[in-house]
């Protein structure tokens, strides 16, 4: 493999594991609270909507971005709402969510644009861009690796940086902090945290609000980063193999980022694939090399689940003893 082809792909699987690994960290906090939240991929889904609205009608990406969180955050506020307020079904809400999500979209944006669904192209000025595209022109001049570090590592957008730092953001939460010990208590022995004092549901709300967050950004990126305009279904699984990617880092922030970096390679050599003649099997079709990631998830999680252990409260409502 040439200097550029391995840049190129790296470049590539930064890039498209972006949403994956912003989502991941979002199943992380909400799940080590307890609460499990299959709506990921609807608030992807309906953030992604809003960022484009907000963005065609507006041209402002603060303003996009600023209605996507408040989207996020208020579904996942109804996600607390049903499951920890009043102790609804966790997994029935939340692909209620993505059932909901998915239909009112497309309804909204026909509605809305008259464009089948879609929304119009957003402007470039309020599109995301690279933040370093200055420096690889002078470091593609280092000799050996200098060509592949620039292609790889350098060009891209803030959303790709702040995903990586993102990561040891929540890592630091969860373990170097009072909050984070507190809220994978709740996730463990919620009885213990009641019993100091400390509020189970505020905590799995504030779970909840994060949780909104990351998957607010995780569904901005599609619309400001790889497709200028939102198109039906645009996450295509991505919410599910976050959730995947999830449990196969055991519930980790770190686990949870190479597991996403792994699903987004097999994604971005899925596109390098097509229409490339294997050996041996010679052309592959180009249904199947697109299938790619959604089995290599299915078999991953399949070889590791049983290795991955869930809180021990997940899924399961927390009703105070009297």
């Amino acid at each position: 493999m040439d200097d550029v082809l391995i840049g190129t792909l790296v470049a590539s699987t930064l890039r498209v594991s972006v949403p994956l690994i912003l989502c991941a960290l979002a199943g992380v906090l909400s799940e080590r609270s307890g609460v499990i939240d299959l709506g990921l991929e609807g608030k992807m889904l309906l953030t992604a909507f809003t960022t484009a609205s907000v963005g065609a009608l507006t041209g402002s990406m603060p303003l996009a971005l600023a209605a996507a969180l408040v989207v996020g955050v208020a579904l996942s506020m109804l996600h607390g709402y049903a499951c920890v307020t009043h102790g609804g079904d966790q997994v029935v809400l939340g692909v209620a969510i993505t059932m909901m999500a998915a239909g009112l979209t497309v309804v909204l944006g026909i509605a809305w644009f008259h464009l089948g669904g879609q929304t119009p192209p957003l402007a470039e000025a309020v599109r995301l861009h690279a933040v370093f595209a200055g420096t690889t022109a002078w470091l593609g001049e280092v000799p050996w690796v200098g060509k592949t570090l620039a292609l790889a590592l350098f060009g891209h957008n803030a959303f790709v940086y702040g995903a990586l730092v993102a990561v040891g953001a929540v890592w630091w939460l969860l373990y170097g902090t009072r909050f984070g010990l507190r809220l994978r208590a709740t996730g463990e022995n919620p009885n213990m945290v009641d019993a100091a004092g400390v509020s189970v549901k505020g905590l799995r709300y504030a779970a909840l609000a994060l949780n909104g967050v990351l998957a607010s950004l995780a569904g901005s990126y599609l619309v400001l980063a790889m497709n200028p305009s939102f198109i039906p279904n645009m996450t295509a699984g991505r919410g599910y193999m976050a959730l995947a990617a999830m449990i196969f880092g055991k519930w980790r922030p770190v686990g949870a980022l190479w597991a996403c970096l792994l699903f987004g390679f097999l994604d971005a050599a899925s596109i390098r694939l097509q229409g490339v003649p294997l050996p041996v099997v010679g052309l592959v079709p180009v249904q199947a090399i697109q299938a790619l990631p959604y089995v290599m998830t299915v078999v991953l999680l399949a070889g590791f689940i049983g290795q991955a252990v869930a809180p021990k409260a997940l899924g399961r409502p927390y009703v105070k003893e009297r």
